[in-house]
C-alpha cells in the first residue's frame, strides 16, 4: 500500500492512494493521523479495496508522518559522499537530529531561509518505524519498518558548520521535503538495491543504488535502538549520496524558483518548489 497524509478543505487525514485517488481512512480507523495505525496497517489493507473518497488532485500533500516523536537522520553514509567531503569512514553511525516543523510534503515549497543563501539538496532514503522496540537485533529489525519514503535533507551549508554540531543547519523550517507518500515494505521487495536520483531543474544531480549504504536498515535500527525506544511514526532518513552543491566548483545552491525532485525506484517522485523566506 502507499500511505499518505494530507489537508483537504482545511481538515487533516490520511489515507490509502488507489490509482489517483485517496481511501480516507481517519473516520474508518476512528485515529486522528498516519502514526497511530502504523503498528496495525495490515487490517486495514480491506479498505484498500473500496472506492477513493478524494482525487490526489484536490489535496495537499503533507509529510506522510507529521507528527512523528523522532527524526533521525544519517550523515557520511555513501562511499563517494564521504570522499568528496574528506571525511574517513565512521566507525559507527554518525546520526543528528530534525525537528518535525521543518519538514514539508510533495508539492509545498522548501525555504531558503533569508539569512543564508546556501540551501543544498541531499536526496535519500527514509524508513518509518511501524512497531515500537528496544534493543532490536539486526535480525529482527525489518519487522519494525512500517514503510519508505523518498527525503530531502535540505541543509543550510554556513550553518551547518559554523560548529562541530549540525543542529541549525539541518533545522531551519520547511528546508526538509517528505514523501511523496509511505510505501509498505511489501510494494518495495528491492528496496535495498533501489536507484536513488536526485534532479535541480530537471537536470540529474545524484544518482546511487542504496546497497551502497555502508550502514544499512537493519544495522540503523539495531544500533539507535540501543540508545533510544524506537516508537510508530518515527523517520530516520539513511543519508546522502555525492554530488551535493557545497562540493562542487563553483557550488551549487538551491535558489527561489527552482524545483527540486529526489526520486527512488519504487516509491516514486518527491518534488518540491523553492521559495524564498
Amino acid at each position: 500500500m502507499k500511505l499518505i497524509s494530507y489537508t483537504h478543505a482545511g481538515k487533516p487525514g490520511f489515507g490509502i492512494v488507489k490509482g489517483q485517488g485517496i481511501v480516507a481512512l481517519g473516520a474508518r480507523t476512528g485515529q486522528p493521523s498516519l502514526k497511530h495505525v502504523l503498528d496495525r496497517v495490515d487490517s486495514f489493507r480491506a479498505y484498500a479495496n473500496e472506492a477513493p473518497d478524494l482525487r490526489l488532485d484536490e489535496i495537499t500533500y503533507a509529510p506522510p508522518v507529521p507528527n512523528p516523536d523522532k527524526i533521525l537522520c544519517i550523515g557520511i553514509n555513501y562511499q563517494k559522499h564521504m570522499e568528496e567531503t574528506g571525511r574517513e569512514r565512521p566507525k559507527k553511525p554518525m546520526i543528528f537530529t530534525r525537528f518535525a516543523n521543518t519538514q514539508v510534503g510533495n508539492g509545498q515549497p522548501m525555504i531558503r531561509p533569508r539569512v543564508s543563501e546556501q540551501l543544498d539538496f541531499e536526496g535519500e532514503l527514509a524508513f518509518v518505524i511501524g512497531r515500537k522496540g528496544r534493543h532490536i537485533s539486526e535480525a529482527d529489525a525489518l519487522s519494525h519498518v512500517a514503510g519508505y519514503a523518498c527525503y530531502n535533507d535540505g541543509s543550510v551549508r554556513d550553518w551547518q558548520f559554523h560548529t562541530a554540531q549540525y543542529t541549525p543547519g539541518k533545522n531551519f523550517v520547511g528546508t526538509g521535503g517528505f514523501g511523496p507518500w509511505l510505501v509498505t515494505p511489501d510494494e518495495v521487495p528491492g528496496i535495498a538495491r533501489a536507484t536513488l536520483t536526485t534532479r535541480l531543474n530537471g537536470q540529474e544531480v545524484q544518482r546511487t543504488s542504496t546497497d551502497d549504504l555502508f550502514f544499512k536498515v537493519p544495522a540503523l535500527i539495531a544500533y539507535i535502538s540501543d540508545f533510544t525506544e524506537l516508537v510508530p511514526g518515527d523517520v530516520v532518513v539513511t543519508g546522502t549520496p555525492s554530488g551535493v552543491g557545497a562540493f562542487r566548483k563553483p557550488p551549487l545552491w538551491m535558489k527561489p524558483g527552482d524545483v527540486v525532485e529526489v526520486e527512488i525506484e519504487g516509491i516514486g517522485v518527491l518534488r518540491n518548489p523553492v521559495a524564498a523566506e
